[in-house]
């Protein structure tokens, strides 16, 4: 599996329908969703609702990227939303093995991210658990940032780990991620590619050239 998750920040806000339409059309299968509270990250985005309106729009996977504080308020309103996947910061959570298993009680993917000042390490002991890793690639809270090159050095770390265990573990990467870029991350491990602005500045051209990119590498 190797897949591009458009990161909606980026997107129209003024016509949404339309780029949905958009990445549709480009059978994009996963669409990333980042919800900030203003309080765990310094900016606010969107909630359920705005995910609820969304849902019927498209069969896309929603790749749901709590960036808030104390997550476990409001998962099942992002499960009655239609998020797929959920997934809250470890720095976010008093009790990360009980959001886990709250997370998929509600029948959703669980997953777990980690900022890029975070050891990898804090994941040891929820790996068997988590269907996905997000690797924060900038500190989150802002589209358009730099890459983090220390980043790669992290996402090898984190690839040893699973595949040492054996586990069916998405390794995704969000944050500054360009085509021009996108082949070191895949090179050490990611399989779940987030971009944002790379992507939306030119839809059409920039996700036939991530699915190109793409072509050249297999990952299980």
């Amino acid at each position: 599996m190797l897949e591009l998750s458009p990161s909606l920040l980026s997107a129209d806000f003024t016509n949404l329908k339309k780029e949905i339409d958009t990445l549709n059309k480009l059978d994009v299968k996963y669409l990333h969703l980042d919800v900030m509270d203003g309080m765990f990250v310094p900016n606010i985005s969107f909630g359920p609702m705005i995910i609820k309106k969304l849902r019927p729009l498209t069969n896309m996977i929603f790749d749901v990227h709590l960036m808030i504080e104390d997550p476990d308020r409001y998962i099942e309103n992002f499960k009655d939303a239609g998020a797929n996947i959920l997934t809250v910061h470890v720095e976010a959570c008093k009790h990360l093995q009980r959001t886990i298993s709250h997370i998929k009680s509600c029948n959703m993917k669980a997953g777990v991210s980690i900022n890029p000042a975070t050891h990898p390490d804090v994941l040891d002991y929820v790996l068997d658990d988590i269907d996905v890793i997000l690797v924060m690639s900038v500190n989150p809270g802002f589209g358009g940032q730099k890459f983090i090159k220390q980043t790669i050095e992290k996402i090898l770390k984190i690839r040893e780990k699973i595949d040492k265990r054996n586990l069916d573990i998405i390794l995704e990467v969000d944050g500054g991620i360009k085509t021009t870029n996108v082949q070191n991350v895949i090179e050490a491990g990611a399989n779940l590619i987030v971009s944002g602005s790379d992507v939306f500045c030119d839809k059409e051209n920039k996700i036939r050239e991530y699915k190109e990119i793409f072509k050249n590498y297999k990952k299980d």
